[in-house]
């Protein structure tokens, strides 16, 4: 997958002239984050760091990418229903991993006083990468699945119109056209759209759950807008206004300042630090209401590496898609292999083999948000210090997936323009709603594209390591 800007990126004053309309176009395109000195502020912002090229995907994955994206929000759908399979699979997790045993809790509590909501919405993003073979095919292998949060659509549907502009400015219109067109954010806010209506309050409104420090906020913006364009209106609010000033009437509608809440979207709640105890009543609260939550609490569990771990086992996906053995079949040609690290043989045997071969694997914890991951030498201290203890439940051990380094040039603000050797993960935003035990919506709605120089073993654009870019399909 070598890059097919070889001779562009040595013309350095070139670079440098391209670099400059390149963020000129990002800004006027909207492609803005705040400023890490003015998180809470949208005085002063800047452009989200992005790849002055359009990165090369084979065709052929990108399309395989899209293909298994209904069978992914089926499987997270069937996962977030099947109440034993999640408690079968994570009571050594929750034993030692003391957020998901708080998130668990809270589903538990739901359960036994009956779940009040009847709609629900899944929207989602499918990570992966493009594994190369000894053979030098490629294959695509999932990193991960986010369940909630899933950010950068709004900004991804901003990205193609830098790059054609890049790419028309070299005077290349035929690979110009090629960009695809992108609009994750549009389609999230018809899931959105789509669940509110089958609510069915016409002023009820869409409660987004936001973080008071949120540099990314023109991504959830560009939602927002299309939401509104529909004549739906959202309000902004953080957990511990919730806590003051939300409530439930008898029937369990939610209501926020005395406006009634028919969706519950959730940009944070996703790490430990996001929750006080009382942003965990606040969550609780939430819960037990009838409001639509994109996710409730069973799809933000059926999201964690654990679940991601078991479902690779042979038999799992047949039992929860029974009847589907293509969907199976798709599903399953993007995992890579994935261990469990409980106490007992097999977790053993997955620690001697890791242990033998740090550069082959990966721990991962029951964490989101980028930058938790551990590899190599440090990888192999974890490991040691954890392979007598019952802690090391609350990991997960995966197979590296080696792309193919290219090489591309990252901008970022305040740096300059750097040609570095790189490798690229693709997510697919993935939408469903399910009224009652019908699904009445399923759909793949646009991609992500990030980049990263190779010396970055983890971490996305929010945690300031990665770029956005687009792909180029060859």
């Amino acid at each position: 997958m070598a890059t097919g800007w070889g001779s562009l990126l040595q013309d350095e004053q070139q670079l440098e002239e391209l670099a400059r309309q390149a963020v000129d176009r990002a800004l006027a395109e909207g492609v803005l984050l705040r400023t890490s000195q003015a998180p809470s502020s949208s005085d002063v912002v800047s452009y989200a760091p992005f790849t002055l090229f359009p990165s090369r995907v084979p065709s052929a994955l990108l399309e395989q990418a899209y293909a298994v994206q209904a069978d992914f929000n089926l499987l997270v759908d069937a996962v977030s229903q099947n109440a034993v399979f999640l408690e079968q699979t994570l009571s050594s997790t929750i034993k030692r991993d003391s957020f998901t045993a708080r998130l668990f809790d809270i589903h538990k509590q739901v359960l036994k006083e009956g779940i009040a909501q009847t709609v629900f919405l899944g929207l989602n993003r499918s990570d992966y990468m493009f594994q190369c073979n000894p053979d030098g095919s490629t294959a695509l292998k999932q990193i991960e699945i986010n369940t909630i949060s899933a950010s950068f659509g709004g900004l991804a549907s901003r990205t193609p119109a830098v790059h054609r502009h890049v790419l028309s400015i070299l005077g290349k219109t035929k690979e110009a056209a090629k960009i695809l067109s992108n609009n994750p954010s549009k389609g999230l806010a018809m899931g959105i759209a789509k669940a509110w209506e089958l609510y069915g309050s016409v002023n009820a409104q869409v409660l987004l759950i936001a973080q008071e420090k949120e540099r990314n906020i023109f991504d959830q913006r560009v939602i927002e807008n299309e939401l509104l364009a529909r004549n739906i209106h959202v309000i902004r609010r953080r957990f511990e206004d919730v806590s003051e000033k939300g409530s439930l009437d008898q029937d369990r509608r939610l209501f926020m300042d005395g406006q009634e809440v028919a969706v519950v979207y959730f940009r944070d709640g996703y790490m430990p630090s996001h929750y006080s105890l009382q942003n965990w009543e606040a969550r609780l609260l939430l819960e037990r209401s009838c409001a639509v939550k994109c996710p409730d609490i069973a799809t933000q569990l059926a999201g964690t590496k654990k679940v991601q771990q078991e479902l690779s086992r042979v038999g799992v996906l047949e039992s929860l898609l029974p009847g589907q053995p293509q969907a199976v079949a798709r599903l399953r040609a993007t995992f890579a292999g994935l261990y469990s690290l409980d106490l007992g043989e097999e977790g053993d045997q997955a620690i001697t083999k890791a242990i033998a071969a740090p550069s082959c694997f990966v721990l991962k914890p029951q964490r989101e948000g980028g930058g938790n991951n551990l590899y190599g030498e440090e990888m192999v201290q974890a490991l040691g210090r954890l392979k007598d203890s019952e802690e090391r439940a609350s990991y997960i051990l995966m197979e590296k997936i080696e792309p193919e380094p290219f090489r591309n040039c990252l901008l970022r603000p305040g740096s300059p323009a750097r040609v570095v050797q790189c490798i690229s993960e693709l997510g697919i935003f993935g939408v469903y709603v399910r009224e009652g035990k019908t699904l009445v919506m399923n759909k793949h709605v646009g991609h992500l594209l990030r980049t990263k120089a190779i010396e970055h073993a983890d971490g996305g654009v929010a945690a300031g390591v990665a770029v956005l870019d687009n792909p180029y399909p060859v």
